[in-house]
C-alpha cells in the first residue's frame, strides 16, 4: 500500500501501539522487525518510517542496529525513545547514560533499572520513568496545535548527550535538556518520550504531525477490517472445522462472530465453566451469548474440579498461567474428539497478551506468560486462528460494533483468562475463591451504581498473603486484606489508577469489611502500568 507508515521494531513493549494510533487517524502502519531485510518492505513505497523504542541500550554489545537503507531511504523519520537514539548514533552525534535525578537516590535508581531490564543496570545512575513535564522549545511543525508544556510518558536510561550535526533542540524536560530534537531540511525528528502511549498528553497529534509532514493520506478505517478478516479466515479454514474458545468477553464474542460470518455452521464454540469465574459468570455468559446468537453451536463444559484439582498447592503465578494454558488445551482435545476431526482452534487473542508473552516482532522482554500464548502452544494438537491477535481492545470493539453486536457485550470489563487464580496471591483454595468471588461481586455492584464503570477500564479484587491485626465487635482480629484495583485506559499497554470519589471507596470498604469473611482491612491499589501491571499476577 502505496503512502503507508512503517515502523521498525526495536523490541518495545509499546510498538503496536505506534501501529495503532497511526491506524485510528487514518494512516496505515505495518510493523518490521529490527533485523530483518528492509527490501521487501521499501518496496511497497512507504511514506515515512517510524523507529520503535527498546528495552536495550544502543551502547552496548548486540544491541540492535541501524540498517543503511533506512537513512539511505531519504524518507521522513521519526525516531521514538531507543530510536532517537539510534538517529543520533548513526548520524554523528553521542548517546550516553541518562542525567541523574537529583530527588532519586542511588539505590533508588539500582531497583529501577533491574525492574527495567537494562543491560547496563548497574551503572544507571539516573534516566526518567513514567511522567515527565515537556517543554517545547521551538515552534516546530511537528509541535502543530500543542504547547508550550506536556504531560509525556518516559521510560529511559540512555539519552542524547550531544546531538547530530544540522539538529536542533526542541523540546526538553527538566533533567534532559535534549528530549526532542529535528532536522526540518531531512525531515528527521527524534523524541525521547513515547507519543504513542494514552499517558502523553497530545502523543496523537504528535504522530499525526509527523505524518502530515510525511506528505501521508489519511484514507485507512478501521471498518475496513472487516471484509479483510472475513475473507482471510475463509481461506485459511476453508471447509474446515474450528473449535472456539469462547468466554464471553468482548474479544472472543466478536472473534465467534467473525468466524461465524466466515465458516457458518462449521464454527463450534466452547465455553468452559474453569471454577475461577466470577459470581454466577457462567450462567450469565451462557444466557447473553445464546440470547445474541441462538443458533450458536455452544458447548459448555464444567471442569472446574480438573483446574482447581492441578493448581492445589501452586503458588508461583507464572506455574499457574502454565498449568492453567495445558487444562484448556485438554479441555479443548476432549471436546474436539467428541465432535470428530477438528483441526482448528481459535481464540480471541488481543496484541497485549502476544507483546507481554514475548514479542513477535522483535526483541522486547517478557514480561508474563499469558495462558493463551505462551503456555497454550506446548504439544497443541490445532492449528491456531487467532484473527484478533494484532490488535487492541478499542479496535475490537470498533470491529464488534461493525458486526452489529450489542453495547452490552462490547462493554464488559475485561476479565483475564486465568480468572480469579491471578486476583489470589498464593494458593488458590475454595476458600480464597470464594472470599474473592464475593469481593468482586460487591465491587462490581457499588462502581455500577456510581454510575462510573463505563469510565473505569477495569476494577476488581486482589486477595493478599497478608494478616493484619484489627478491632471488630470490641475485640481482636487478626485476618486478610484485600486490594482493590481499578484502572483507566484505552488500550491496557498503559493505564492510570482511577481516581473515584472518596464516597465510593467508602461505600467498598464499608461493604467488604463487613460482608465478605475473612477481611478486616481494604486497600486501594495506586500504581501505574508500567512499572506495574494492571492484573497483579
Amino acid at each position: 500500500m502505496s503512502g503507508h507508515a512503517l515502523i521498525i521494531d526495536y523490541g518495545s513493549q509499546y510498538t503496536q501501539l505506534i501501529a495503532r494510533k497511526t491506524r485510528a487517524a487514518g494512516y496505515y502502519a505495518e510493523i518490521l522487525p529490527a533485523g530483518q531485510p528492509l527490501g521487501p518492505a521499501l518496496a511497497k513505497e512507504p511514506g515515512a518510517l517510524i523507529l520503535s523504542g527498546g528495552p536495550a541500550s544502543v551502547n552496548s554489545p548486540g544491541a540492535p542496529t541501524l540498517d543503511p537503507a533506512i537513512l539511505a531511504s531519504e524518507l521522513p523519520i521519526l525516531g521514538v525513545c531507543y530510536g532517537m537514539q539510534l538517529l543520533t548514533q548513526n548520524l554523528g552525534g553521542r548517546v550516553g547514560r541518562a542525567p541523574t535525578n537529583p530527588e532519586a537516590s542511588d539505590g533508588a535508581n539500582q531497583i529501577r533499572a533491574r525492574q527495567t531490564g537494562d543491560p547496563q543496570s548497574g551503572d544507571l545512575k539516573g534516566g526518567e520513568y513514567g511522567p515527565a513535564e515537556f517543554s517545547l522549545t521551538v515552534d516546530s511543525p511537528l509541535w502543530a496545535g500543542l504547547g508550550p508544556r506536556l504531560e509525556v510518558w518516559m521510560s529511559h536510561g540512555d539519552s542524547v548527550t550531544a546531538l547530530p550535526p544540522d539538529f536542533e533542540v526542541i523540546g526538553q524536560t527538566r533533567d534532559l535538556p535534549r528530549a526532542a530534537m529535528a532536522s526540518a531540511a531531512k525531515k528527521i525528528y527524534g523524541l525521547q518520550f513515547h507519543p504513542e502511549v494514552h499517558h502523553t498528553q497530545g502523543g496523537e497529534r504528535i504522530l499525526l504531525n509527523f505524518l502530515r509532514l510525511a506528505g501521508l493520506e489519511p484514507t485507512w478505517r478501521v471498518g475496513s477490517l472487516v471484509e479483510t478478516l472475513t475473507a482471510d479466515l475463509a481461506r485459511q479454514i476453508g471447509d474446515g472445522q474450528v473449535l472456539l474458545a469462547l468466554s464471553g468477553g468482548v474479544d472472543s464474542t466478536v472473534a465467534a462472530a467473525l468466524l461465524s460470518r466466515a465458516i457458518g455452521k462449521n464454527l463450534h464454540c466452547v465455553f468452559v465453566d474453569n471454577g475461577l469465574l466470577r459470581h454466577q459468570e457462567a450462567q450469565e455468559v451462557k444466557a447473553a451469548l445464546l440470547g445474541e446468537f441462538p443458533d450458536l453451536n455452544l458447548i459448555a463444559v464444567d471442569a472446574a474440579q480438573l483446574f482447581l484439582s492441578r493448581l492445589r498447592g501452586v503458588t508461583d503465578p507464572e506455574k499457574k498461567r502454565e498449568i492453567i494454558g495445558q487444562a484448556f488445551v485438554d479441555v479443548f482435545t476432549a471436546e474436539a474428539k467428541k465432535l470428530g476431526p477438528i483441526e482448528f482452534l481459535a481464540q480471541g487473542t488481543l496484541y497485549p497478551d502476544v507483546i507481554e508473552s514475548s514479542s513477535p516482532y522483535g526483541p522486547s522482554a517478557m514480561i508474563k506468560g499469558h495462558h493463551n500464548v505462551r503456555w497454550l502452544s506446548k504439544d497443541l494438537a490445532f492449528t491456531l486462528v487467532e484473527p484478533l491477535r494484532d490488535l487492541f481492545k478499542d479496535e475490537v470493539r470498533v470491529l464488534g460494533a461493525s458486526l452489529g453486536l450489542p453495547e452490552k457485550l462490547l462493554w464488559r470489563h475485561p476479565f483475564p483468562g486465568p480468572g480469579l487464580a491471578i486476583r489470589i496471591l498464593g494458593e488458590v483454595t475454595e476458600e480464597a475463591l470464594a472470599v474473592t468471588r464475593q469481593a468482586d461481586k460487591i465491587i462490581l455492584e457499588e462502581l455500577e451504581r456510581s454510575g462510573l464503570a463505563r469510565e473505569v477500564w477495569q476494577a476488581f479484587a486482589v486477595l493478599l498473603p497478608v494478616k493484619s491485626v484489627g478491632v471488630m465487635g470490641d475485640g481482636r482480629s487478626y485476618l486478610r486484606a484485600l486490594a482493590i484495583r481499578a484502572v483507566t485506559s484505552v488500550d491496557a499497554m498503559t493505564a492510570d489508577w482511577a481516581r473515584l470519589p472518596d464516597s465510593l471507596l467508602a461505600r467498598w470498604s464499608s461493604r467488604l469489611i463487613n460482608e465478605v469473611p475473612g477481611i478486616n482491612r481494604v486497600l486501594y491499589d495506586i500504581s501505574t502500568k508500567p512499572p506495574s501491571t494492571i492484573e497483579w499476577e
